[in-house]
């Protein structure tokens, strides 16, 4: 068959991105017999233009869209992101009577309303590298759709019980045909590399659960390396290994250091921690390897509020780990969350008074939490009134503690007006 499959993202939430997932899909697709072509709309100077003009050149059998973001997770003046993707289906649906597929991060926290709201055939929640291949499949042959893992319908519901790949050696990576040159020369693009998938660490708030699941699922760090040397040849020279948490398991992570050391690659990268549990030994091993920033998202300087986000780490815990990163020269962006579950003026201030003692060269301060289905977060607003039990949160809503709103924003603005190396 001939798949187009599409990024609609089109925002640079914090750096320019490439849809890695999107292009894992698009080689297990390719891999498996059919004609692919990846559309990148982040790229694309008029992107409604470049998508018509794929399409009637492409000719496409089945479309996939990966929606990456709902929205910008900033609860002043939220940016809502489904609209422009809607549009993009509706210029599909004027081109093509190809089915529509979704699929992506985004897509998999809210499977069903994002669903109905875009107006798209189906979509597949969570890896698409297998359910994808069993859904063209059964589209080839018109054959019933039930039983596809994690397929969704609109006004039906889920299809099959999703899966979760336990090898991920078993999932092709995507070789360098899918990287747009363009991209090779941006100062501001960092090429994104995902070496695990899941986290079981079941952070109040977080998606990602949802999205990957619990169980911490990992390549080889060889197959990684290998898989790098060749892009490194192509002419990447910065990445960004996008793992949740790249210190867990802290043997995994010594280990690929070590295999990055050794192929001298010529690259230098940063990455995610889970402040805590990480020791000097892993902070040699990661700026011997290349590592030269790394985002800490400690999101509160406070104990009672770290208990509440069910955070398994101390403020002293991080204040170590901020510690031996600064000794091996790695830069360090630190992430507070402010007006959490239990959160006071007094535990605000005290954690702002924290994320400051730290020295770190970027702090990002945001005031309110982006709540999300299915997680520990969604119900404590449900038991504090704030949102309704039945509220499938596709619409942005945010936790923050009530009467603290306004005070919290005023105070965060004034230590940011006082600190030039911190961003909201």
């Amino acid at each position: 068959m001939r798949v187009l499959l599409i990024s609609a993202n089109r925002e640079e939430i914090n750096m320019r991105t490439w849809p890695l997932g999107l292009a894992c899909v698009a080689a297990a697709t390719r891999k498996a017999g059919h004609d692919v072509e990846l559309l990148d709309l982040m790229l694309a100077a008029n992107p409604r233009s470049e998508l018509a003009r794929s399409i009637e050149s492409f000719g496409p059998d089945v479309i996939g869209i990966s929606v990456r973001n709902i929205d910008d997770q900033t609860m002043r003046d939220t940016k809502f992101f489904l609209d422009q993707v809607r549009a993009f289906i509706a210029d599909c649906r004027d081109l093509t009577g190809a089915p529509i597929v979704l699929g992506g991060a985004g897509y998999s926290i809210f499977p069903q309303s994002s669903l109905e709201y875009l107006a798209a055939d189906m979509g597949i929640q969570g890896e698409g590298e297998a359910a994808f291949l069993a859904l063209l499949d059964r589209l080839a042959h018109n054959a019933s759709l039930e039983g596809v893992p994690g397929l969704y319908l609109p006004g039906v519901g889920l299809q099959g019980a999703r899966k979760f790949e336990k090898n991920l050696a078993e999932l092709p990576l995507p070789d360098t045909r899918f990287l747009s040159a363009s991209l090779l020369d941006d100062p501001e693009f960092w090429f994104p590399v995902q070496t695990r998938r899941g986290c079981p660490m079941r952070c109040s708030y977080c998606s990602t659960a949802t999205i990957e699941g619990c169980a911490f699922r990992k390549r080889s760090p060889a197959t990684v390396t290998r898989w790098l040397t060749a892009w490194a040849q192509l002419g990447v020279k910065r990445v960004y290994f996008v793992d949740n948490t790249f210190n867990l398991p802290p043997s995994y992570a010594r280990e690929l250091c070590s295999e990055l050391e050794a192929a001298r690659l010529g690259i230098t990268w940063r990455c995610i921690l889970y402040p805590g549990k990480f020791d000097e030994k892993l902070a040699k091993a990661m700026a011997a390897a290349g590592c030269t920033e790394v985002s800490v998202g400690f999101e509160s300087g406070a104990q009672p509020i770290l208990h509440g986000l069910n955070k398994k780490f101390s403020p002293e815990g991080v204040r170590e780990t901020c510690r031996v990163l600064g000794n091996q020269g790695i830069r360090r962006m630190g992430f507070l969350m402010l007006g959490g579950p239990g959160e006071t003026r007094e535990t605000a201030l005290e954690s702002l008074a924290f994320a400051d003692s730290l020295g770190l060269e970027t702090m990002k301060v945001t005031v309110g939490i982006r709540i999300y289905p299915y997680t520990a977060l969604a119900a404590t607003a449900v038991d504090h009134g704030m949102i309704e039990d039945d509220d499938d949160l596709l619409l942005p809503r945010f936790y923050v503690t009530p009467g603290l709103g306004e005070w919290l924003r005023e105070t965060a603005d004034r230590w940011m007006a006082e600190r030039p190396n911190w961003i909201s």
